[in-house]
């Protein structure tokens, strides 16, 4: 089993996918615990990436169509999370 911490801020730490099946305790900012499967935290790791290319004008596989800018703009290493998302 695998552990994760909510922050403050209502965030995981996670930068890649796990397993479909593997199950992960969430441990929420009010101290609340949940497990939650592989799969729904995979959805909810796609969800933020998708938002996080939107906002920032990436195309679906990260690439920029705008002129270079510094730094590494596909990839996410925070994830929001809440309280009763398990599936």
């Amino acid at each position: 089993m695998i552990n994760l911490q909510q922050d403050t801020d209502g965030f995981i730490r996670m930068s890649r996918h796990f397993p479909e099946k593997v199950r992960i305790a969430v441990t929420f900012a009010d101290g609340t615990t949940e497990e939650l499967s592989g799969g729904r935290l995979n959805k909810a790791y796609d969800d933020a990436l998708a938002e996080y290319r939107a906002q920032n004008h990436l195309d679906a596989k990260g690439f920029s169509r705008s002129p270079k800018k510094t730094g590494a703009g596909n990839k996410i290493d925070f994830v929001p999370v809440h309280p009763g998302m398990g599936d």
